[in-house]
């Protein structure tokens, strides 16, 4: 992978561990000529990343829908900064500038992003993988729910699987590398799932 794009708060919680685990990520994806694509802002778990990146030396990619500019929420010292007209956009351009793409604890925006590409996963209109940094078990409870969609029957095994998680950034990040992912065509030609 060239590129991650990385979904996470605006927020951040002061959690030791937390920003233990995205300074960690931020190294890995330095020394691995990793670029890092984000929401572009400066505040939270998004700020932290971006100037852990920029710090050691590496890339840091923001797209940002310009009302968010316009809050001055917006990072101005990345290696690259694109201001997008909406939501729309901002996830269309993280997602077509990555070559995987990373969730870490964050709010309804967070998920809202990481599920809409792992919904164009499923349905065949990109093959980047997808992964959860489950820090300190914070996606525990998202995770049993996809679960219960699989037990429930409303969830492939197969579409179950595309989710690669790890609490420990390395391990995440080579699980990534080494996958080739091929969403389940079966889901088009036919949704009985018994």
């Amino acid at each position: 992978m060239q590129s991650i794009c990385v979904f996470c708060g605006a927020n951040y919680n002061g959690d030791p561990v937390l920003k233990q685990a995205v300074e960690q990520l931020a190294e890995i994806m330095v020394n691995r000529d990793i670029t890092l694509v984000y929401g572009g802002g400066k505040v939270g778990v998004m700020g932290l990343l971006a100037d852990a990146v920029l710090v050691n030396g590496g890339k840091a990619i923001g797209i940002i829908p310009q009302f968010l500019m316009d809050k001055e929420v917006g990072h101005t010292g990345l290696t690259e900064l694109h201001i997008t007209e909406n939501m729309h956009q901002r996830k269309q351009l993280m997602n077509d500038l990555c070559d995987g793409i990373i969730m870490l604890p964050g709010g309804f925006g967070t998920l809202e992003e990481f599920f809409e590409v792992l919904t164009w996963l499923q349905l065949g209109l990109h093959n980047h993988p997808v992964g959860v940094l489950n820090v300190n078990g914070f996606y525990d409870h998202l995770l049993m729910q996809m679960d219960v969609m699989v037990e429930q029957r409303f969830l492939k095994p197969a579409n179950r699987q595309l989710v690669l998680t790890s609490a420990n950034p390395v391990e995440l990040v080579n699980l990534m590398n080494n996958i080739q992912i091929q969403p389940d065509e079966v889901w088009f030609r036919d949704r009985n799932l018994t």
